[in-house]
């Protein structure tokens, strides 16, 4: 199975009479980097609600890593979700009462698959790996409130990483910084996906980023609402 994400006639609405998302077909490969683009209202974050088992479609086929989500239950999407996901939220979305070393850490510690793939490393080890090749390492006992701005957006990547998952999907995530700290940090992100086989589907605004990624999507030009 060569694709991570097989979508064909999905359509997807919150309200039976308003239709907000109609893809004839998606199609994106493992280990693509892709660029995820539209003007806001476009649906973006519905698709990634959508591809990370969040929503579910009321008609079509949403295939991830070979297994359709709108086949399945709401405890199995979320079984896969935490198995073979990562998501960078926009908002990072840290738990505040843990520290760096503990959000990290964090998926493993919900799914024994992403354990598994650390092959006999403790997760804190493989956490403190993570943290250091994000540039983190000194930071991993302090606390996520504490942090500034961009040390967050890192903790975030990193629990993302963890476990090595087949996807990451990434919102937003470098809306909060400059120019020169989003492409430091979009380069750290693609080679932390290159090493683990991770394919990544990043939304932004930004297109001046859009040329650093395998691939762009417009969410304008494939959804047919």
């Amino acid at each position: 199975m060569d694709n991570a994400v097989e979508i064909e006639q999905l359509s997807f609405s919150y309200r039976t009479s308003k239709l907000v998302l109609h893809v004839p077909a998606l199609v994106i490969a493992k280990g693509e980097r892709i660029f995820l683009h539209g003007p806001s209202g476009s649906g973006k974050t519905t698709l990634l609600g959508i591809l990370a088992g969040v929503l579910k479609a009321q008609d079509g086929s949403v295939k991830i890593l070979g297994q359709d989500l709108t086949r399945m239950s709401g405890p199995a999407r979320d079984a896969l979700r935490a198995a073979h996901l990562g998501y960078i939220f926009q908002m990072f979305n840290l738990i505040p009462y843990l520290n760096v070393l503990e959000n990290i850490t964090l998926p493993c510690r919900i799914s024994p698959k992403r354990q598994e793939r650390l092959n006999g490393r403790s997760r804190e080890d493989e956490a403190k790996i993570l943290a250091g090749r994000l540039g983190i390492g000194q930071i991993v006992a302090d606390n996520v409130v504490d942090l500034s701005v961009g040390q967050q957006q890192r903790v975030a990547a990193a629990r993302a990483l963890m476990g090595a998952p087949e996807l990451i999907i990434a919102d937003e995530p470098t809306s909060s910084l400059d120019e020169d700290h989003r492409e430091g940090f979009l380069q750290l992100l693609f080679d932390q996906c290159r090493e683990i086989g991770s394919t990544l589907i990043f939304v932004s605004h930004d297109r001046r980023m859009m040329p650093l990624f395998d691939r762009a999507i417009s969410l304008s030009e494939i959804n047919k609402v």
